[in-house]
């Protein structure tokens, strides 16, 4: 039985993994020009190892992140779609949940263009 709280805690894991694969992505930036400067100073061999570690390990975060937000946000739809079967179809807490499964697809169209 899908309930409002249900609906807001879903909608908040959704915000939640969107912030964090934004954060990820900002990370390998952060990482790769780090690396890069470190390449063009020509550093230590090991340190420019251990900097590339860091780096691959940050990448690998970012297709965990899209399975997990692909994930929670197919949940979100199914808790929306519950509801209005329900007759529960107003109100700010559903208004909210829909904003932000338009701003994930959003984010999803983006990233596949």
């Amino acid at each position: 039985m899908a309930t409002i709280r249900n609906l807001k805690i879903k909608t908040s894991t959704c915000k939640r993994i969107e912030k964090e694969l934004h954060s990820y992505e900002k990370e390998v930036e952060r990482e790769a020009a780090k690396t890069a400067d470190m390449k063009d100073k020509g550093a230590d061999p090991y340190d420019l190892k251990q900097q590339e570690n860091v780096l691959g390990e940050s990448r690998m975060m970012i297709p965990d992140c899209h399975k997990r937000l692909e994930a929670a946000l197919a949940d979100l739809k199914s808790t929306l779609a519950e509801l209005a079967e329900t007759d529960e179809k107003e109100g700010p807490e559903i208004e909210d949940a829909k904003k932000t499964v338009a701003d994930v697809e959003k984010q999803f169209h983006t990233d596949d263009a």
